[in-house]
């Protein structure tokens, strides 16, 4: 933290692991994907972060991750500035941090096991006897302990997503971010998913942030929820009973699913005539 950075930052927030002030961001200067985006996570609970495609949900995790610095603004983790220059820092940073990341990102040459003790082998000095008790634990709370021997290719979808998310837990982080933690699982599967990051917010008082396009799920889990639009435009945020409750048009129409509202189908275009060229007369 430098140390001309206001004395108030420096000290944690009570309530918030995480603030985002004004942040603008772009990964090139023809497209802005968050326009001065405010935003707040409460310590020990769980965060959906809702919208389309393209609103820039995932890239709100990478900042905060320090993947990505902001243009303008900034983020703080437990009352100090993420700085990407400071490698240091970063390294701390991402201890505290657990990520779950969309399609599991699991290493397809190394068995499960291998896979949930990476970040201990690579991250702490313990023993190979103390990684064997972690790992196992882990496994064991996502209800794959008897699956610690098998290679990834043996594995379906949704046991590749749990194990991911053992691996994501091994190093017991403060805060926990899902990215697309439903997507391509079966019913099944999704419900699965869904009570174990719920169960395990709870069992560990970590802070969940989860990133998602799946409305019933994130409800049903979520202490708060936010719906971003494009640039990262805050539609509404609440509890999920506010909003699903809302009279909002834009935010039921997201949270029902409705193919008509305000979040037009086609991208703006110019009209057809110009694209084609078509006189107006002729059109008529």
């Amino acid at each position: 933290m430098s140390s001309d950075e206001p004395k108030e930052h420096a000290k944690a927030n009570a309530t918030d692991l995480i603030e985002i002030d004004h942040v603008t961001f772009g990964y090139d200067a023809s497209r802005t994907i968050l326009d001065d985006v405010s935003l707040r996570f409460a310590r020990g609970k769980v965060t959906a972060i809702l919208g389309g495609s393209g609103c820039g949900k995932t890239t709100l995790l990478r900042l905060i991750g320090g993947v990505h610095a902001a243009s303008k603004g900034s983020l703080r983790f437990d009352g100090q500035t993420i700085d990407t220059r400071n490698k240091e820092q970063l390294y701390v940073l991402r201890r505290r941090l657990g990520m779950l990341f969309q399609f599991g990102a699991l290493f397809t040459d190394l068995s499960v096991f291998d896979n949930v003790a990476f970040p201990l082998r690579e991250q702490t000095d313990l023993s190979e006897a103390m990684i064997r008790d972690i790992v196992l634990l882990k496994l064991n709370a996502v209800g794959l302990r008897g699956a610690a021997g098998l290679r990834i290719s043996e594995v379906s979808g949704g046991m590749a997503r749990r194990i991911a998310l053992a691996r994501a837990i091994a190093l017991d982080p403060e805060c926990i971010m899902y990215d697309e933690p439903f997507a391509g699982l079966d019913l099944i599967s999704m419900g699965v998913a869904a009570n174990l990051i719920r169960t395990l917010n709870d069992v560990t008082g970590a802070t969940s942030l989860v990133v998602s396009h799946d409305v019933p799920e994130c409800m049903a889990i979520s202490d708060h929820v936010i719906l971003l639009a494009a640039q990262g435009r805050i539609v509404a945020q609440g509890t999920p009973d506010e909003l699903m409750n809302s009279t909002d048009p834009e935010t039921r129409q997201f949270v029902r699913g409705e193919p008509d509202g305000p979040v037009k189908f086609h991208y703006p275009a110019r009209p057809m005539a110009e694209d084609f060229g078509i006189n107006a007369g002729a059109a008529s």
